[in-house]
């Protein structure tokens, strides 16, 4: 099975020794898949497409990086995946996207919430400007900025 496009430049781009990509998918479970989908994009400033299935859906960058996937609750018979009731979705989890576009994405998570988690500042660690939001399935959502404030 040939590389995907994503491999192929990550490959073409490192020693024949240094092949072994590794990526982090972190899946959340979400009422409405489909729902969901659009609502990241929208907060992220993709292009609007739809998920490959009404149960999972992968929010992907234009380089084609999965950035988070969605999974229906209940839908398959992963442990933590099975009910919001069996704990509180987010508890333990805090979504962290960094983003080149803070001005643009604060601008679209207010079309998005009635009101932000934290109204934007700069965090003393980091020097970064941040936000904060809760999406429509509880989950808490920080938005920093790339580069320094």
């Amino acid at each position: 099975m040939p590389p995907t496009p994503q491999t192929a430049r990550l490959m073409s781009s490192v020693g024949a020794e240094e092949e072994t990509v590794k990526r982090t998918w972190t899946i959340i479970g979400v009422g409405d898949v489909a729902r969901s989908f659009k609502w990241y994009q929208s907060l992220l400033g993709l292009p609007e497409t739809s998920p490959a299935h009404d149960y999972f859906g992968q929010i992907l960058d234009t380089d084609g990086t999965v950035l988070l996937c969605l999974h229906q609750w209940g839908a398959h018979e992963h442990p933590p995946l099975v009910s919001p009731s069996r704990s509180g979705p987010g508890n333990g989890l805090l979504l962290f996207f960094r983003v080149d576009d803070f001005d643009e994405a604060l601008l679209r998570a207010h079309t998005l919430v009635a009101a932000l988690a934290e109204e934007p500042h700069v965090n003393p660690n980091t020097g970064t400007k941040e936000f904060a939001l809760c999406d429509h399935d509880g989950y808490y959502v920080m938005i920093s900025a790339l580069s320094a404030a």
